[in-house]
């Protein structure tokens, strides 16, 4: 996967990084300069809301911040990048029409496959058939992009309900040379390979082991066929297992396939974001060894490192071993986990002291080693 802030430099004219200042009652600790940067809380909180209380937390401490939410090329992409001004019907994973959102910037558009074909969109993996859901859908969406007369194209990976290789998408697509003289750029949230997409995260799609099994052989299968049909070896390809192996399917119709964070951290100015501050605050739902996969999480902490600034991750349940590659705070261990789920915001908002002191308490670590 490739990176570049070209891709998306027509799409929305202002990255939605916002600078607030803080002049509150006496902080607890001395002024300190904070990042807030999390990922969405899948299922309790957009990235933008997790930002917005966190920062009222650390309001009331009195310190700065930069509000700057993120999103990895899946879900929450298209808020990143201004929000939807599009509707398009088009068909859901298990064939029930879907009101699909995307945007449009003049012959630029950002389409999110969740939008059209995610896992949210049946009631979540107990409501999913994991054999028979396609990314039909997507390709509906695309080729609305196309019939708007968009020449650029960002689709945002992540979320879905789907392990069919992107072959649902490619049949809505349908002549190909429609595609002649676009761009299609693909944002990928993971960089699994194609044929590792069914045993890796059909699971997690309400697959049992023995769908797991026909899913893993229908993929190999549509790597011959994709090669035998248009000349593309996707069987290896970095990230062409995200969302399903929807990423593969995309590049055999000349897609490039772009490392979602990156991309979207280098829109942002991430990096001089960071440089600018005392302290990374990132954060999302649940903090595993996926998480430092092409993740939120994961790419925040390297950039944060790699730039000598502290981090903090404050999420709302983090596996053990996960925790040891970013100070972590979790909301089930202050909270319990019936409040951090159904009252996710008041305790983000009431965390940021715990978060503050647990850098100050990294950064003692690190002058003392």
């Amino acid at each position: 996967m490739t990176t570049g802030r070209s891709v998306l430099s027509d799409i929305t004219a202002h990255p939605r990084c916002l600078v607030e200042g803080f002049g509150a009652s006496s902080p607890k600790l001395v002024n300190v300069r904070v990042l807030v940067a999390p990922d969405k809380f899948k299922g309790t909180a957009s990235a933008a809301e997790a930002t917005a209380a966190l920062i009222a937390g650390l309001q009331a401490l009195g310190h700065e911040a930069i509000a700057c939410p993120l999103a990895d090329g899946g879900e929450g992409l298209l808020d990143v990048l201004g929000g939807a001004n599009r509707t398009t019907t088009v068909t859901g994973p298990l064939g029930d029409p879907v009101q699909a959102e995307w945007r449009l910037d003049g012959r630029s558009a950002v389409i999110e496959m969740a939008r059209a074909s995610g896992l949210e969109l049946i009631g979540g993996a107990e409501q999913n058939d994991p054999v028979a859901a396609s990314t039909y859908g997507t390709g509906e969406l695309l080729a609305a992009a196309l019939d708007a007369g968009a020449k650029k194209i960002l689709v945002g990976l992540g979320g879905s309900a789907t392990t069919d290789g992107g072959l649902g998408a490619l049949r809505a697509l349908e002549p190909v040379h429609r595609l002649r003289g676009v761009e299609l750029n693909v944002a990928c949230d993971v960089g699994i390979r194609f044929v590792e997409a069914a045993q890796v995260f059909a699971p997690q799609k309400g697959a049992t082991p023995a769908q797991v099994k026909l899913l893993q052989g229908r993929l190999e299968r549509l790597v011959q066929v994709y090669e035998n049909d248009y000349g593309v070896q996707v069987a290896d390809l970095v990230g062409g297992g995200a969302a399903g192996g929807l990423a593969g399917g995309l590049a055999c119709l000349g897609a490039s396939l772009l490392s979602g964070f990156d991309l979207v951290a280098d829109f942002l100015g991430l990096d001089e974001l960071i440089e600018s501050v005392d302290l990374v605050v990132t954060g999302e739902g649940f903090l595993d060894a996926e998480s430092f996969d092409g993740k939120v999480v994961g790419g925040v902490t390297d950039l944060s490192h790699r730039l000598g600034v502290a981090v903090v991750a404050v999420v709302g349940e983090a596996f053990d071993a996960a925790q040891s590659l970013v100070p972590t705070v979790s909301l089930v261990e202050q909270f319990g986990r019936d409040r951090a789920m159904s009252d996710t915001l008041a305790c983000l908002r009431e965390v940021a002291q715990v978060a503050v002191e647990q850098s100050s308490s990294q950064r003692v670590n690190e002058s003392d080693s």
